[in-house]
This record gives structure tokens, C-alpha cells and sequence, in this order.
């Protein structure tokens, strides 16, 4: 919840979001702003990643209906429940959303990562 000292952040000023895994998801998914961000970038179809416990805030927002998207193994249960199809992939791509199991994923994650930014127009030249 924002307060007078923590404005409210503006989705529309990003192109992309990434979604980290470790512990933090398990308590930003109860956030309703950190859900409202994450909202905003499925329905505006931009650029999504997630990797480890991350999907666990996309599945909170409601996003994962018909999805399909790695996580950590042990959260499978919470991609389907939130009604995504778990895949146990280094790097998961479904339409704009980009996932992976954990970091040591992280290279084939990233390399997906930046095709889907590249072929959305949104990764500035090097």
C-alpha cells in the first residue's frame, strides 16, 4: 500500500518487468500493488520475466489462467492451481512471458528474455 512516502509506481513508464526469484515472492504476492503491476503488463501484452518463486506472484494476480510457465519444481502445484501448465524448463516461453526453474537457468532465461524484448521492439541499441 503506498504511503505519502512511497508514491504510487507507474507501470506505463517501463517497457518490461522482471519478476526475481529467493524468498521475496512469497510476500510481494500478497501485495495488491505489486499484483496490480504485474496485471498491467498482461494486458498490455509487454514483456514478462520470472524465474524460482517469482511465477508465485504472477500466480496471485491472476495472470497464469491457460499459461504456460516454469518455476521452481516444488511450486508446480501453484502454477496449476492458479490454472497454468507447469513445465520444468530452463527457459519457458509463452507469448510474452519468459520463465525458469532457478538460478542456474539463468543463461538460457536471459537469452530468451532479451528475443522477446528484441521482438517487441523494446531493448534500446547497444
Amino acid at each position: 500500500m503506498p504511503t505519502s512516502r512511497s508514491p504510487t509506481l507507474d507501470p506505463s513508464d517501463y517497457v518490461a518487468i522482471v519478476v526475481p526469484g529467493g524468498r521475496a515472492p512469497e510476500y510481494i504476492r500478497n501485495n495488491k500493488d505489486a499484483q496490480r503491476i504485474v496485471q498491467y503488463f498482461f494486458e498490455k501484452d509487454r514483456p514478462v520475466a520470472a524465474t524460482c518463486h517469482g511465477p508465485l506472484l504472477l500466480a496471485a494476480s491472476g495472470v497464469l489462467n491457460g499459461r504456460t510457465s516454469s518455476a521452481y519444481p516444488e511450486l508446480a502445484v501453484d502454477v496449476e492451481t492458479a490454472g497454468g501448465v507447469f513445465e520444468n524448463g530452463a527457459a519457458v516461453v509463452d507469448g510474452q512471458l519468459v520463465t525458469a526453474r532457478a538460478w542456474p537457468d539463468n543463461g538460457p532465461w536471459m537469452r530468451a528474455f532479451l528475443e522477446v524484448l528484441d521482438a517487441a521492439g523494446a531493448r534500446a541499441a547497444a
